[in-house]
Parts: C-alpha cells; sequence; structure tokens
C-alpha cells in the first residue's frame, strides 16, 4: 500500500468514507443472509473483505506513526452502524406481522373493513381483555408497507393496541401491492 503513504490529509478521508462504506456493506450483507437471501449475502460479503481488507490495512500499516488515523477508523465504524441500520430500515426488506387488540364490534369491523379496502391480508381472532372481549387483528405484509397500515389503523382507531414484529411467513395470502 505504497501509493496511500504520501497522501497527507487525503488518508483520513479515504479511511473514513472507505470504512463508512463498509460498515454500510456489512450490515447490508447481515440483513441479507437473516431474511433468507444466501447468495446475495455472499456476493455483497466478497465486497465487504476486500473493503474491509484495505481500510484496516491503511489504518495498521501507520498507526504507531499517525494515531490519528485509528481515532478516523473508530468514528467511521460508528457512523457506519448508524448509516447502515438507517439504509436497511428505508430498504425494509422481508414481511413483517402486526397485531392489533381493538374493542369487539363496530370499531373492529371498519378497521377490518378499511384495511381490507387497502389491500392488506386481516385474520380477527377473539380474545379477552381486561374490560371484555377484544378482536385480535393479525396482518402479514411487505415492511414497507406496515407504516401505512400503522397509520390507516391510527386513523380509524385511538384507542387500538398495535404491535409489529418481524416474520417469516410460507403459505396464506400476501397482496403484491
Amino acid at each position: 500500500m505504497e501509493f496511500l503513504e504520501n497522501t497527507g490529509i487525503f488518508i483520513y478521508f479515504i479511511i473514513f468514507f472507505g470504512k463508512i462504506l463498509e460498515v454500510t456493506i456489512s450490515t447490508m450483507r447481515m440483513v441479507m443472509i437473516n431474511r433468507g437471501e444466501r447468495a446475495v449475502g455472499a456476493v455483497i460479503a466478497f465486497f465487504d473483505i476486500l473493503l474491509w481488507l484495505f481500510i484496516t490495512g491503511t489504518v495498521l500499516v501507520g498507526f504507531s506513526d499517525d494515531p490519528l488515523r485509528v481515532v478516523v477508523f473508530a468514528v467511521a465504524f460508528s457512523v457506519g452502524n448508524y448509516l447502515g441500520s438507517w439504509l436497511e430500515a428505508k430498504l425494509a426488506f422481508g414481511i413483517g406481522s402486526i397485531q392489533v387488540i381493538v374493542s369487539e364490534g363496530e370499531e373492529s369491523s371498519c378497521l377490518v373493513k378499511n384495511l381490507r379496502e387497502h389491500n392488506f391480508a386481516v385474520t380477527v381472532l377473539k380474545g379477552t381483555g381486561k374490560d371484555g372481549i377484544r378482536d385480535v387483528l393479525i396482518l402479514h405484509s411487505k415492511r414497507k408497507r406496515i407504516p401505512a397500515a400503522i397509520e390507516l389503523i391510527k386513523s380509524l382507531s385511538k384507542t387500538a393496541v398495535i404491535v409489529t414484529t418481524d416474520a417469516k411467513v410460507s403459505g396464506g395470502y400476501l397482496p403484491r401491492k
């Protein structure tokens, strides 16, 4: 890595932005593998390790003479983690599950009707709460659509209890929209 020895202040920019890119890619790799996209995760891993070797090697070569490289590396690692998690939330790969607990009756019927009109698949179960019979609405949707479902639920019911989780679903009805 001799070509990086006389780069002056630019070495810090190379380390900083390279490490941010590497950690962001690493986060996406882990997400893809966890979501069952092993082949895509493996391809991403190739670029991830190339960046890691290049950036880490750059820091290790000169860290005893220039400890600021280590500080820049550590700060970029933190920023990369933040950006990776932000990007993953924006891309929203996978399926999510929403459980909605509402009073049985008109409120529940209105919610189910509106959710289905907006192309959400809804399953209704009966439950018993502190104040009586409740309907538990279960929806599975692409994660990108979950904010829209929550917004719709909140606009129709001020008292609904909403729980969201990641899910792996096989079978059933998942609208393509």
